[in-house]
């Protein structure tokens, strides 16, 4: 588990030369408040900036330097996993990176992108986007799980469940797979070579007293003109290959353009649906003044700003429609010119297989001409010996291919387990269960009845009561956050049953200040007061006044002139 333990930052935002130091794990609960621009919320930018070297908020690195001191941007972050001790430095202007495990560095001489590859995949265990999910909810800014894509949901999961190290493996798999084709060519060439100088030895015994003295000229004159064009086949083939080899870079982006080209035709079916629904239920409201299923009837106003919010969104959608049409167009023409270049590649590649075929078959009547030219000055005896030693070559690279044809079926098998329908996929499917149960038991806390389940590729289902089906986006902004808030709790206890990625931080921004009611308020606060074990819950709120009696330690952000200041109001 990570135990966050203290953050300190200076010349960060809004914060100036001195330090702003809060303890992390202290108190249970702790409410963050301030006027809007005091710099409550510095500290997620804070966090993510030390951890991650990007802050949490839309806004660019360079932006979190104060624009006052613009210089000396550092923030420091202590935390302990196990009986090791952490703290990691990050700096701007100067540039600064530094992380201790117990006091000491770690590899001074490591670059900038190794320390944060061993910071994140050793030591944290979690990428940026796995961490804020698990760690932060409530910013404008923040990205809850259920919108994120499918790939970004299981990279999520599959750092909470801890089984990245498969995607790792896949990855180093993958490479190894590359070299070993390599290794299947390269054998299966040199054993050709092998299988025909076998051939060749044989032939030359077989000739060694057949020369005819009367044929040297003709045999001489025919070797020279071998050679001619064996030099210009070289030649050629050394040509076609810079083709090849120009061409070849732009012939790998063939897949990426014709995956990308069906992505933006599936985009464009999605939006005209959602156009057509958009203008099915424009009409319904123009053609209708009582709801169907409560009877009530519809007011003027009601209706009006309906129409002109489903005006608004499909005048939208026909403008990104659209803007994705040209793309498919201009992703067609780019296929075209692709495959039409893979036509081209494959006719140099065709042209020097010939070539080759050609200068192996000159060469073999040039090493056949050599040897009956030179077969009355052969011994017999050293070429039949030759020819044992030449079948022994050929014996040990049959071997020598067997071997790497095994080990290629091995990782072959090895990676079939590694995709994602492989270990991974069986891992979730026995996480799923518990993951929908905990989801659910957090959604009825909050008096959210709904049945949510997660199948095994991370797609939702929501039905009501009524088994009625609904979308995450069909709901309220006050329904999608208590669903948010019940992801991140099940994140949590999962993570936590997991251990390796759990951790004691809890940050909620701004999540009771907008769309959760009285009720729901409650029952987040229990909630947070009861299930919540070993956590340490910070949240950030305008609604001081409402909240300050719930949590044991209250700081306050002020702008003391251009610079934000920390107040301990409570304790």
């Amino acid at each position: 588990m990570i135990v966050f333990e203290k953050i300190r930052w200076k010349n960060l935002l809004s914060t100036g030369q001195q330090f702003t130091e809060i303890n992390l794990n202290d108190t249970a609960s702790t409410l963050i408040v301030g006027n809007n621009g005091a710099g409550k919320s510095t500290l997620l930018d804070a966090l993510c900036f030390g951890l991650f070297a990007k802050p949490f908020r839309k806004i660019s690195k360079t932006q979190l330097i104060n624009t006052v001191n613009e210089k000396e941007c550092v923030v420091e972050i202590e935390f302990n996993i196990g009986s090791i001790e952490y703290k990691v430095i990050r700096g701007m202007k100067p540039s600064k990176f530094e992380i201790y495990r117990n006091g000491e560095l770690y590899d001074a001489n490591a670059s900038v992108a190794d320390d944060q590859k061993y910071l994140e995949q050793s030591v944290l265990k979690l990428n940026f986007k796995s961490f804020t999910q698990v760690v932060i909810l409530g910013s404008s800014t923040f990205v809850p799980f259920m919108q994120l894509t499918g790939p970004n949901r299981r990279e999520v999961i599959e750092d909470i469940l801890d089984i990245q190290i498969f995607s790792q493996m896949n990855t180093l798999l993958k490479e190894r797979v590359k070299e070993i084709k390599d290794e299947q060519r390269s054998c299966e060439y040199e054993m050709d070579i092998a299988q025909q100088k076998v051939e060749m030895q044989i032939r030359n015994i077989e000739n060694l007293e057949k020369v005819d003295t009367t044929q040297m000229e003709r045999k001489q004159k025919k070797f020279d003109l071998n050679e001619e064009r064996c030099i210009q086949i070289k030649s050629r083939i050394k040509e076609l290959d810079k083709k090849c080899d120009t061409l070849e870079p732009q012939i790998l982006e063939l897949d990426k353009a014709v995956d990308k080209h069906e992505k933006f035709k599936e985009m464009r079916t999605k939006i005209k649906s959602k156009f057509d629904n958009s203008r099915r239920e424009m009409n319904f409201f123009e053609n209708n003044h009582t709801c169907p299923t409560c009877t009530q009837e519809i007011s003027e106003q009601f209706k009006e700003t309906k129409i002109k919010y489903l005006a608004d969104k499909g005048t939208e959608l026909a403008a990104g429609s659209k803007q994705i049409t040209d793309e498919i167009k201009k992703l067609a023409t780019t296929v075209k010119d692709l495959r039409k270049k893979s036509e081209e590649i494959n006719g140099y590649r065709y042209e020097i297989q010939a070539l080759t075929h050609e200068e192996t078959k000159l060469l073999k009547e040039n090493t056949d001409i050599l040897t009956e030219v030179g077969s009355d000055t052969t011994n017999l005896e050293q070429e039949r010996q030759a020819l044992v030693t030449i079948q022994k070559n050929l014996e040990d690279k049959k071997d020598d291919c067997a071997k790497v044809n095994t080990q290629a079926n091995y990782l072959g098998i090895v990676g079939e387990l590694l995709k994602d329908s492989g270990i991974k996929t069986k891992i979730i499917a026995k996480f799923i269960p518990l993951i929908n149960a905990r989801i659910n038991k957090y959604l009825h806390s909050m008096d959210f009845f709904v049945n949510f389940t997660l199948d095994d590729n991370f797609t939702e289902k929501i039905l009501s009561r009524f088994r009625d089906d609904f979308t995450y986006a069909s709901f309220s902004e006050g329904e999608k956050q208590k669903i948010d808030l019940a992801l991140l709790f099940t994140w949590r206890e999962v993570a936590q049953l997991k251990n390796s990625v759990a951790t004691n931080l809890l940050i909620l921004d701004e999540v009771f200040d907008s769309s959760l009611d009285q009720s729901a308020t409650d029952e987040l606060m229990k909630i947070l007061k009861n299930k919540l074990d070993k956590t340490n819950l910070f949240v950030i709120s305008h609604k001081g006044e409402v909240l300050i009696d719930r949590f044991d330690k209250t700081v306050e952000f002020k702008k003391d002139g251009d610079f934000s200041n920390l107040h301990l109001t409570n304790a």
